[in-house]
């Protein structure tokens, strides 16, 4: 796939997406909740989540109705996490996607309340009543979110990154961690717009593993732009980690290191694909590369 091609579709895909929350996210939710959850989640981010669930939904030729709710589902739920993530109770940051921080802007009660709401809704979206998507995919797609949202995925990463502080931390146990808060819904991404069409155990597996690498990639860089980057670049506050003195890729394997193990994922990512004999994987393969290259 070219990449003015696929630059294109991103733009429009992005497009959709931003329309089809402003229309899900709730404006008159009650007490100002609405307002808070539309200032967590519309006109910001990079919709990298999005658009993975689109890619591969599209590599397998699934539906559209189901894959459009699922990659807005996604991002509900990554917006709830990173308002609670937010939270002084957590990582106490004030900048987030280069505006004040939910509870910063609402107060900390409000903020928990809209991440709350914003994932409940992420389900709601999942599950219409209309007969546009069908129940039997309702229910894995329900399945695929809430297992990479729950202990064993992103909370439970996001346990041990708390416990984690002060702690040296080895290779394994950072990764461990980080496919885990970060990674399990980068990976559930993909495998819910997979989910939408059709695939063979062979092909599921390849992309499970393109998502983990994607996901785990997805980290590492994250670390290493928060040592290079500066906070108006970023969007956050820019050497959080290190002041906060949480292990990263950065401090366990040092930055040059660090940047080599990005390269040898989005290879990993690429061999996946190529695992996976479908034809139509020029999107999920350029995102690979966005992931990697990205400078904020």
């Amino acid at each position: 796939m070219k990449r003015d091609d696929f630059d294109t579709w991103s733009l429009g895909e992005l497009d959709t997406v931003e329309s089809a929350l402003d229309a899900c996210v709730p404006a008159d939710a009650p007490a100002g909740l609405g307002d808070a959850m539309r200032y967590a989640v519309l006109d910001g981010g990079k919709r990298l989540r999005p658009l993975l669930v689109l890619a591969a939904a599209n590599a397998v030729h699934g539906g559209r109705a189901g894959a459009l709710r699922a990659a807005c589902a996604v991002e509900l739920i990554h917006a709830y996490s990173l308002v609670h993530d937010d939270l002084p109770c957590m990582d106490d940051d004030v900048l987030r996607r280069g505006k004040p921080t939910v509870h910063v802007r609402f107060g900390v009660a409000q903020a928990m309340l809209a991440g709350d709401a914003m994932q409940a809704l992420a389900f709601e979206v999942l599950t219409p009543d209309d007969g546009s998507v069908d129940a039997s995919l309702q229910a894995r797609l329900c399945a695929l979110l809430a297992r990479a949202a729950g202990g064993a995925g992103m909370a439970g990463g996001q346990a041990i990154d708390l416990a984690s502080v002060g702690r040296p931390l080895d290779e394994q146990a950072l990764s461990d961690m980080h496919r885990r808060k970060t990674g399990a819904l980068l990976r559930a991404s993909v495998l819910m717009g997979a989910a939408c069409g059709r695939t063979n155990a062979p092909q599921w597996q390849a992309l499970s593993d393109y998502g983990d690498a994607v996901g785990l990639a997805f980290q590492v860089v994250d670390d290493i732009l928060d040592v290079t980057q500066a906070s108006a670049t970023l969007g956050k506050t820019a050497g959080k980690d290190l002041d906060n003195n949480k292990p990263t890729y950065v401090t366990v394997l040092g930055l040059d290191a660090a940047r080599a193990h990005a390269e040898a994922l989005r290879e990993a990512a690429r061999v996946a694909l190529d695992r996976s004999g479908l034809a139509d994987a020029g999107q999920l393969r350029i995102l690979a590369d966005r992931v990697v290259d990205r400078d904020s």
